[in-house]
């Protein structure tokens, strides 16, 4: 069995064997870019407002929350007519995200949705009342948002996560890189997703005869210092959904091509920005999966009747660009069988 190009896996089960057989200091606006509203969509629902924010903007977070909006849009909730829609992006500024969760506490919206990890602890800190919906959280038990019975730690609180079992990930970077000894890790240590994806790679790499060298990047122009540290000492890097690391993603593929050690990442915007491949989740797919839960709030269903969610469906994207960039050459079952962001690019 070759990789499937959409593989569905038990995020709590089985193992994978061989990927060969598998108004704010931040940025504020008041809206997102408006969604294309169809003249056949009922919008017969109550006026709602809608607080959205995120630590930083890059394209995966930002392809989330477009799919958040046209999901509501589609049910009903369209921006711009019955949706008030508040953005506010953090730009990678702990301190601002808690400014921002502060002033939506304040603002009472019907709604809050919090993409990314730093921007849900912010705002269970600043209301226990405001229904709250996270997304693009990779492990919600590490960020303390939920307890070990998947129950999260508030009333007001649900969500989607998208926790990616690690040995899918090995598996792929052990058949782009069969030779490769060490793999690079750059991550901000202020990120819980990013320490506990760390935590995994320690202990899944050393039965695979692999060793992890991590390095930290505190802010975005630490990453391609970080990159370039692992020259001479590491045969291909591994990243995460890092906030910082994808906000500066062109600055660690640059690095990883002058090097020639290629990237593997975990989502399709980071390949198309340079790296060689990556398993992950749908960005905008994940974000509609969110807007059917944020919908059910806005329609008035209470927050705590619904239960959080993990996104079990990974894709695998890779640019034979970029990996070639990177000195190495794609095997011909991953070619047949991913998305080519290449050409998919090249078609849109």
């Amino acid at each position: 069995m070759t990789i499937a190009t959409t593989l569905r896996l038990s995020l709590y089960g089985a193992a994978i064997s061989a990927i060969s057989t598998f108004g704010l200091i931040g940025c504020s606006n008041s809206s997102t870019e408006p969604a294309a509203s169809d003249s056949a969509v009922s919008t017969d629902k109550p006026a709602k407002t809608l607080a959205i924010t995120q630590i930083v903007e890059h394209p995966s977070l930002d392809e989330i929350r477009r799919g958040i909006v046209e999901e509501l849009a589609d049910n009903g909730y369209v921006e711009n007519q019955n949706l008030t829609i508040n953005f506010q992006s953090a730009q990678a500024n702990l301190g601002t995200a808690g400014q921002i969760a502060k002033q939506f506490a304040g603002d009472n919206p019907d709604a809050i949705v919090a993409i990314s990890t730093p921007s849900a602890q912010s705002l269970v800190t600043s209301t226990t009342t405001i229904p709250i919906i996270y997304t693009a959280i990779s492990d919600p038990l590490a960020a303390k948002l939920i307890d070990v019975n998947d129950k999260p730690v508030q009333d007001n609180l649900t969500g989607l996560s998208s926790q990616l079992p690690i040995e899918p990930q090995l598996d792929l970077i052990q058949k782009i890189a069969p030779n490769a000894k060490t793999i690079g890790y750059v991550y901000s240590p202020g990120e819980a997703n990013s320490v506990a994806v760390l935590n995994q790679l320690k202990a899944a790499a050393p039965a695979r005869g692999l060793q992890i060298l991590d390095l930290t990047a505190n802010r975005p122009t630490d990453v391609a210092m970080a990159t370039r540290s692992l020259d001479g000492r590491a045969d291909v890097i591994y990243t995460s959904l890092d906030n910082n690391v994808v906000s500066a993603f062109e600055a660690m593929a640059n690095a990883a091509n002058e090097l020639k050690i290629p990237v593997i990442a975990s989502d399709e915007f980071s390949v198309r920005r340079g790296a060689t491949a990556a398993l992950g989740v749908n960005d905008y797919d994940f974000g509609r999966v969110t807007g059917k839960m944020v919908y059910r709030v806005l329609d008035g269903e209470k927050v705590s009747s619904i239960k959080p969610q993990v996104m079990n469906e990974l894709t695998l994207y890779i640019s034979p660009k970029h990996a070639k960039a990177q000195g190495v050459n794609l095997p011909a079952d991953i070619l047949n069988d991913a998305i080519n962001v290449d050409t998919k690019a090249a078609n849109e």
